[in-house]
């Protein structure tokens, strides 16, 4: 296969890792043994600080960007894929480590590969992609850990409007649970409410520098933000409630104590997407399946085309991107 195909790749510029558009051909990508045609990517706050250069996503280069993809099987050397199957791919070190979604064409390790569920099409799969799927991962934990009730207390969901905390705010409510939105842009509640938040926090509430040891609020969050919010968060959680732990976009510290741990027994579950076990995927994944209302999921999605990536990238790093975008590799 000699077609070139347009990609977005990140190489070091100016000694930082940033994107352009390169045309390349499969000859190439890895040799991995799953050829997939690749149908759909997204937009994930990793993928614009990669694209932006405003963040070292890529620890080698080049590479081509895109941490998740969904496309279909055009050959492979394995006999659990063949060709026709739909796929998808969410994290595995794509646009980090190894090859990611941003082109026409992937070549996949098979243990990365997931079977798209019949209920989704391409395009809403990557609605979902990494942020969604991650979000899904968040609610398994703290259903697992057990202090969230259906219809009882009230569940934090932090970055509310973006794109793992809509999708959380979804699925919690789908579960029958109080949710709480921390968001800064008032506008947003609309869209939110209409997503299943019931009350709301100003996000400069949780931004700010609180006591190690607040009044007991939360049973359970979702956080995506990090730093103070965290901390803030942490320290208002009751007894026995867990926060969930999968962004860092307000910043990597987290300027608390131990104290809401050891006097409350409240944990800090960090939730890792990009490595997770097909285990706890395949539990997650169904769980979207399941609970993920496709008209609210269609509601909040965007479709841009890839040409449009390093204005995109820059929008999203600014908070200017509500809900999920959809990247159609071929435009």
């Amino acid at each position: 296969m000699s077609e070139t195909f347009t990609a977005m790749v990140i190489d070091t510029i100016d000694g930082r890792p940033k994107g352009s558009f390169r045309e390349m051909t499969v000859a190439d990508l890895p040799d991995n043994d799953v050829l997939v045609e690749v149908a759909y990517s997204t937009l994930n706050y990793k993928d614009g600080l990669a694209i932006s250069g405003k963040g070292k996503i890529a620890r080698r280069t080049p590479l081509i960007g895109g941490v998740d993809l969904c496309g279909t099987v055009v050959e492979s050397r394995v006999p659990e894929w063949k060709a026709g199957d739909r796929v998808m791919v969410n994290g595995w070190g794509l646009s980090e480590t190894e090859f990611g979604g941003y082109a026409r064409f992937a070549k996949l390790k098979p243990e990365w590969l997931i079977r798209l569920p019949d209920v989704f099409s391409e395009a809403q799969a990557m609605a979902i992609g990494t942020a969604g799927y991650t979000a899904a991962l968040c609610v398994d934990a703290l259903e697992k850990w057990g202090t969230i009730r259906p219809g009882e207390g009230e569940v934090l969901v932090t970055g509310a409007a973006g794109g793992v905390g809509s999708v959380a705010i979804a699925l919690l409510a789908a579960a029958g649970y109080n949710v709480t939105a921390s968001t800064g842009r008032p506008e947003t509640q609309d869209y939110l409410r209409s997503l299943g938040a019931r009350n709301f926090i100003d996000r400069a509430v949780l931004q700010e520098k609180g006591g190690p040891l607040q009044k007991e609020r939360w049973t359970g969050g979702i956080d995506s933000v990090g730093s103070t919010t965290l901390a803030n968060a942490l320290s208002q959680t009751v007894r026995g409630g867990a926060i969930a732990a999968c962004g860092l976009a307000g910043g990597a510290d987290l300027p608390g104590t131990v104290i809401p741990h050891i006097l409350r027994s409240v944990a800090l579950i960090g939730v890792d997407s990009v490595m997770a076990p097909q285990s706890q995927r395949q539990s997650a994944w169904a769980r979207l399946a399941r609970d993920l209302d496709l008209a609210k999921l269609d509601s909040i999605t965007q479709m841009q085309p890839m040409s449009k990536l390093p204005d995109l990238a820059e929008d999203i790093l600014a908070g200017k991107i509500r809900g999920r975008v959809v990247i159609d590799v071929s435009k």
